[in-house]
């Protein structure tokens, strides 16, 4: 395998050398430790033995696994600066004879035309096309102008003739600042031009419509030349099969292929094109077939584009690979790629033995490999001083160094260097862009996000509407719900919908910061997208706008937005009562019941009890009784869900005499009430200590044939603990009427719980004696724990384990019943142990077994 330059020029530099000479040398043996043929690294060896400065140790050295009999030696000798790597590459870079270039750019920049062709004939230059390709790819993507210019002024000049490769790069450079109306308007006047070569004039007017994006136009020249007898070359052909592959032109696309096929230009080239096409049809079926096709001939004609576009496409559609070890996946296997990495380290190595200078794409390819060996920081000192040797970053090296920073978790890197990427025209894709995005918002460096939203907008690239909604949603977590709107706005004007989800944090934020306008706003806004909000966010978004100036006239110019642009409906007003009601407005929500009726939507049950519980949550409880009592008289018959509504908010209103009547009330008319009816009923006395009362509730409970639920048992039984009334009053309420079997039952564990059975009955015999009154639940064994703990903390302890072996998982008052009763004992070193295994299950002592600890410590 491949090991990490790093780590192994580590195990074979001293400190940092001082001469160009060792820096040579450095530079050749970083190269070198990427590799790991034996001929290559024998022929490193030899270079570094040479070199004084450097210490080597034995051959044993050269293998990661091999220890070092001096580990002090190893980390003062073996010490490694990234700084010293980079400046080598950089003196490499910058002995590139680029003098003359810089100098042809200032005088293109800052002289007229006259000028400056007097000025650039003076440097004498031989054109060829090697020479022309050099200047206009040193300024590349920055200076446009400038560039034309120096096309202009080289096609003038006797003896030069702009060749195919020349007017590619013009187009391209054009292509890449998005000029291309520039681009198809020199197209049109491209034969006025006095340097135009007529041999190959419509060869240059297909490959200048086909970068542009107009393979329309090129098909039509194309046609031109083979009414006229003359024919496209290969490099003509295969620039416009690509382009009608990215613009869709697949019937077109066939018959280039075909002509391409019949003049004998078939290559790789052509495979990679063929390819592209079936992934972008989506028939990958027949793209793994055609791959295997030439898999099985040898692989003529294949190559590593070929063979990595159909492997991306079946990755992106999840396709599954027929077996584990896939012939597509060969390229791929890491021998292969460590023989790839070796040959570009002979590559540059042959290159700089010859003296030979470093063009862009060589210091692309160093890019490349840096990452690709585990250099990044290198690579990325290198990217960042790109300023100094005009180096213009290709698309394959942002590729390499985005996702290396982003393996190494460097997202801050990452970030910048796509940002810049995107300033300089080249977008990786949303993938990417959302992976980075996404980070950057779990690590809460929201700005960063914004930086690379803002750039990719600015170069018409919209984010992918998952990425855009998590960042909106950070903001609005983050407090920043500001900028949440604004950057919902800017993405709006681009026909972007806004997810449910991401409405919800706005709309929520808005509130929280008192930004009721703004919340209402996307709360119809939010409706027009098709997203349909819960009664909670209206509640809320009402909420907010009655804590305005003058409520009433907020709510109404709400409500009539709402209206208006929406159906009137029944649960639309009725979203304006539950808000009003929840806002302690209810003679607002009083003033939208009575507006529905007189607008002709006949209120529903809901309706009814929307603002009943207006009434009842603020207190208003003669307004309830008479609405109460008015939907008596008018509907006769009134719903259970009413009566219910009544009961229940008046008791938790603590309105004990009004929600007795009421309860009666319901029973004398044959209704049978809820069980929550009761239960907050029996409660609600009991708590008053009226136990008479909630013992007649409970036999009417018992005489209807219904069984007590869990909560109105565990209610009776916890005031069986604390008194013995509730028994007595019990006792003395006995009638012919009353005294069933389930009533003594009953009775029986009422005296168990006060104290007053002469029965001997053990725990399981209680639990029995539960079972037939009503269902035990956790509650009602707390309680059991709780009577145990009184006549001993190890029978409750006991009792604890054995609620474990039944199923149960004891809650916090489980754990403090005992706790408190090994405090209350003075076994406060048994009782810490039961606070640890408490607080391991996310369970606090109560105050008072807290405050008892504290008194026997």
């Amino acid at each position: 395998m491949v090991r990490s330059g790093c780590q192994n020029a580590k195990s074979l530099i001293s400190p940092s050398p001082t001469n160009s000479n060792n820096n040579n040398n450095l530079f050749f043996f970083l190269l070198y430790s990427t590799s790991t043929a034996g001929a290559t690294r024998a022929a490193a060896v030899e270079s570094l033995s040479s070199s004084h400065p450097y210490t080597l140790f034995s051959h044993e050295c050269l293998h990661s696994s091999a220890p070092l009999s001096n580990p002090t030696q190893t980390s003062n000798t073996c010490e490694f600066h990234t700084k010293d790597v980079v400046l080598t590459f950089k003196d490499w870079f910058l002995s590139r004879e680029n003098t003359n270039f810089d100098r042809i750019y200032d005088i293109l920049r800052t002289k007229d035309e006259p000028s400056a062709d007097l000025a650039l004939s003076r440097f004498n230059l031989r054109l060829s096309e090697t020479l022309v390709l050099g200047i206009l790819n040193h300024e590349k993507g920055r200076d446009v102008l400038s560039c034309l210019k120096f096309f202009d002024w080289a096609g003038r000049q006797p003896g030069f003739f702009h060749t195919q490769a020349t007017f590619a790069a013009i187009f391209k450079i054009l292509s890449k600042a998005k000029l291309n109306n520039l681009m198809l308007e020199f197209l049109e006047n491209h034969g006025n031009q006095r340097y135009v070569h007529r041999l190959r004039f419509h060869n240059t007017l297909v490959i200048g419509y086909s970068i542009a994006g107009k393979p329309d136009l090129a098909l039509q020249v194309f046609g031109k030349m083979r009414f006229s007898g003359t024919n496209l070359d290969y490099f003509a052909y295969h620039v416009l099969l690509n382009a009608l592959v990215d613009d869709g032109f697949y019937d077109a696309f066939e018959m280039i292929l075909k002509e391409i096929k019949t003049n004998g230009f078939q290559n790789a080239v052509t495979n990679s094109i063929f390819m592209k096409s079936l992934c972008k049809r989506r028939e990958l079926d027949k793209a793994e077939a055609y791959v295997r096709g030439l898999l099985g001939d040898g692989g003529v004609g294949l190559n590593g584009v070929v063979v990595a576009t159909v492997v991306d496409a079946l990755s992106k559609e999840r396709h599954k690979l027929s077996r584990p070890n896939n012939d597509l996946l060969k390229a791929f296997r890491p021998n292969q790629m460590e023989n790839r990495l070796e040959e570009v380290y002979d590559w540059l190595l042959e290159m700089k033995d010859q003296g030979i200078s470093p063009d862009e794409v060589t210091m692309n390819v160093t890019l490349c490999f840096l990452c690709k060996v585990g250099m990044v920081e290198v690579a990325l000192e290198l990217y960042d001083a790109r300023a100094e040797f005009h180096l213009s970053v290709n698309s394959m090296a942002y590729n390499y160094l985005i996702n290396t920073l982003m393996g190494d978790a460097s997202n801050d890197d990452a970030s910048r260097v796509l940002r810049n990427a995107i300033e300089q025209g080249y977008f990786p894709g949303r993938r990417t862009l959302s992976i980075i995005a996404n980070s950057l918002c779990k690590e809460g460096k929201l700005d960063r996000v914004n930086e690379l939203i803002v750039a990719a907008l600015d170069h018409n690239h919209t984010p992918s509407d998952m990425m855009y909604n998590r960042f909106v949603s950070a903001l609005c977590r983050s407090n920043r719900v500001q900028d949440g709107f604004l950057l919902h706005e800017q993405l709006s004007r681009y026909n972007r919908v806004t997810s449910r989800n991401t409405y919800f944090d706005l709309i929520t934020g808005c509130v929280k910061t008192s930004r009721a306008d703004i919340a209402a706003r996307l709360l119809i806004e939010m409706q027009e997208n098709g997203h349909t909000p819960t009664r909670e966010l209206f509640r809320d978004v009402i909420h907010c706008l009655c804590q305005l100036n003058n409520p009433e006239q907020q709510l109404f110019r709400f409500m009539e937005l709402q209206l208006t642009r929406f159906e009137p409906s029944v649960a639309n007003y009725n979203f304006f009562i539950d808000g009003a009601g929840h806002a302690g407005k209810p003679e607002l929500a009083r003033e939208v019941y009575e507006m529905m009726e007189r607008t002709g939507t006949l209120p529903t049950l809901n309706s009814h009890i929307l603002l009943l519980h207006s009434y009842l949550k603020n207190g208003r409880i003669s307004e309830a009784l008479n609405f109460f009592y008015d939907l008596t008289k008018e509907a006769g018959k009134v719903s259970r869900k009413i009566w219910h509504c009544m009961i229940v908010g008046l008791c938790k209103k603590n309105k004990p005499q009004l929600a007795w009547d009421i309860f009666w009330k319901m029973r004398g008319e044959g209704r049978m009430p809820t069980m929550e009816s009761y239960e907050e009923l029996v409660s609600l006395l009991c708590s008053h200590r009226e136990y008479y009362f909630a013992l007649t509730v409970v036999d009417d409970l018992i005489q209807s044939g219904r069984k007590l639920s869990s909560f109105i048992g565990n209610v009776l039984l916890l005031h069986c603990l604390r008194t013995r009334k509730i028994y007595d009053v019990w006792r003395i309420s006995r009638n012919d009427q009353n005294t069933t079997l389930k009533s003594l039952r009953l009775g029986e564990l009422l005296a168990v719980f006060s104290g007053c059975s002469n029965a001997d009955l053990d725990i399981n015999q209680v639990e029995g004696l539960i079972q037939e009154c009503f269902p035990l639940d956790i509650y009602t064994y707390n309680m059991l724990l709780r009577s145990l703990s009184r006549c001993g903390i190890d029978f409750a302890s006991g009792y604890f384990n054995s609620l474990r072996q039944k199923g149960y998982e004891p809650n916090r008052w489980s754990y403090d019943i005992i706790v408190h009763g090994l405090v209350k004992r003075r076994r406060t070193s048994e009782a810490r142990r039961w606070i640890e295994e408490m607080l391991g299950k996310g369970y606090n002592i109560t105050e008072g077994t807290e405050r008892l600890l504290w008194l026997c410590s």
